[in-house]
């Protein structure tokens, strides 16, 4: 009787071997099964450690304070965002009575065809190389999810692709062209979708478990428009996550987008160049499209409250970063993280510096050290898995500052073991002679 139960034991644990070495040997299967292994395994490290519990605040050395503060005083003042921005004095053309042209309307409705539809289900974290395969299809590109996935997430449980990856994936992979900027709004996406050019944004979303463990509170999304509707107030957007051709109310998109500092991804054939530019019109120039971002922000900061009021304070520091005042950016950081500790908790979004580096460029080069490798320790320990790679690779930056290279190493080690050929931190290695 004992021989019998130890044989159906044997037989059940051997039948269990061969179906689990078959799913990892299918790549469907296998990808699904990683897929709810780390959802799973996120849903565990969350119930035990919430992340909306953890907070970083934020500590200036005391011979920073007095400037800091002046600076963030200076950085919240109100100021009118114009339409454009002229970055050097114009002289005021005489009166002319030759009339001017008028601007060709849009059409009331547009949809775009030729997009062959992504999904990034039972993919983790996969809306990035969905969502790009989807823009390049529409330029005759014959690749899917699966080919910029290998390029973009080497690892596959990295969290996220930073928008200029992708750029050197058009560029460097594809044979096409991008242009990526900031400070976008409705009328932009409907003027390049009505010039034949679909429009990638990454945007924010609050899911409440719907895709399955793991899947709640707030996090970011790309997103590839395609169409509009003037009639019915809807963008046409395809979305990896939910399905091909969703209608996006008008109403949604500002607070939306707000949290990616109204980002856009414009992908182009070469020949389509010159077109490209004069779509941005004032925006094509980067530093004056950083500058018209920075104002609208700062605008913003002042009318918002709450979670919109951290992402608009986030976006202001964000600007500030690329226009190289990371003074006043580490400022303006201060005030967003201090804000972060008083939302209710329900309301924090802790994945936020998943997706932005800006805070960590500004306290480096503002020479605050400790705030960087606070802040990435603070974001490391709050991920289920910590597989951020700019994280490592700033903290190790601050690190090296500090003299405590072995830590620095260290990080920089993980930075490209969670991203293989991460040339940032291959080069800083190198340099130590790693």
């Amino acid at each position: 009787m004992k021989r019998s139960i130890g044989r159906v034991i044997s037989l059940l644990a051997g039948f269990l071997l061969v179906f689990m070495i078959s799913i990892f040997a299918i790549p469907r299967l296998r990808e699904a099964a990683l897929y709810r292994l780390s959802a799973w395994k996120a849903q565990i490290k969350y119930l035990i450690n919430p992340p909306e519990q953890v907070i970083f605040l934020p500590a200036e050395p005391q011979a920073q304070i007095a400037a800091a503060v002046q600076q963030t005083f200076q950085a919240l003042t109100p100021i009118a965002v114009t339409p454009s921005l002229t970055l050097t004095p114009v002289s005021t053309p005489s009166p002319s009575t030759t009339p001017l042209p008028s601007p060709t309307p849009l059409p009331e409705s547009i949809e775009l065809s030729g997009i062959r539809y992504q999904s990034q289900r039972y993919l983790w974290n996969y809306c990035a190389p969905a969502n790009l395969a989807m823009a390049l299809s529409y330029w005759g590109w014959q690749g899917d999810r699966t080919t910029t996935g290998k390029w973009l997430k080497p690892f596959p449980e990295d969290k996220n692709v930073m928008p200029y990856e992708m750029q050197a994936y058009v560029d460097e992979e594809a044979g096409l062209r991008s242009v990526a900027r900031v400070g976008g709004d409705l009328d932009t996406l409907r003027r390049f979708i009505s010039a034949g050019y679909p429009v990638l944004v990454e945007k924010g979303e609050v899911l409440h478990g719907e895709y399955g463990p793991g899947s709640t509170g707030w996090l970011g999304h790309y997103m590839l428009f395609t169409g509009y509707d003037d009639t019915r107030q809807v963008l046409i957007a395809q979305d990896s996550l939910i399905g091909p051709d969703q209608l996006y109310a008008y109403d949604n998109l500002q607070t939306d987008w707000r949290p990616f500092n109204y980002l856009y991804i414009v992908i182009y054939p070469a020949e389509k160049e010159e077109e490209v530019i004069d779509l941005l019109g004032d925006q094509a120039d980067a530093y004056a499209n950083q500058q018209y971002a920075a104002l609208l922000s700062s605008n913003e900061v002042m009318g918002l409250s709450g979670r919109d009021q951290f992402f608009a304070l986030m976006n202001r520091g964000s600007s500030l970063v690329e226009l190289q005042d990371y003074g006043g950016a580490a400022a303006i950081f201060d005030q967003a993280f201090i804000l972060y500790a008083t939302l209710p908790e329900d309301e924090r979004p802790y994945r936020a510096l998943w997706y932005n580096t800006a805070p960590y460029k500004a306290y480096y080069f503002f020479g605050n050290y400790w705030n960087v490798i606070n802040l990435a320790t603070t974001t490391l320990d709050a991920m289920a898995e910590p597989t951020l790679e700019e994280s490592y690779y700033w903290r190790a930056r601050a690190e090296l500052e500090l003299g405590d290279t072995a830590g620095a190493v260290n990080d920089l080690k993980k930075a490209v073991k969670y991203h293989a050929g991460f040339q940032p931190a291959l080069d800083l290695l190198t340099q130590l002679g790693y």
